[in-house]
């Protein structure tokens, strides 16, 4: 199964969450609603190497797309052409919120 860390407030997620809500191979993880989801987004966001260049930018990193592998895709564009990584950043401008308000 795919998790998919989504936040409700979160203009990036909300494409996301309409496309993948109804099916039961992936699984939506809104990190506003539970400090559980958070916590573990933010432990995988403050680790795994996917992420260095959004923490650069000062982006959040959501929509974030999990596989089972621990493969990372950090935007819709990248989840649906396949572009799963393992420690090389695949993120493009604007692909997440940003903490300054940049983004989303």
């Amino acid at each position: 199964m795919i998790k998919i860390y989504v936040m409700e407030s979160c203009p990036d997620c909300t494409e996301v969450k309409a496309l993948y809500s109804n099916h039961p191979e992936y699984e939506l993880i809104d990190i506003g609603r539970q400090a559980r989801s958070l916590k573990e987004f933010l432990a995988l966001r403050d680790h795994h190497p996917a992420f260095d260049k959004v923490r650069e930018r000062g982006n959040i990193g959501i929509p974030c797309f999990l596989r089972e592998d621990g493969s990372v895709a950090i935007s819709l564009k990248h989840f649906d052409a396949g572009h799963f990584i393992e420690g090389i950043p695949t993120v493009a401008e604007g692909a997440s919120c940003s903490l300054d308000g940049t983004g989303c």
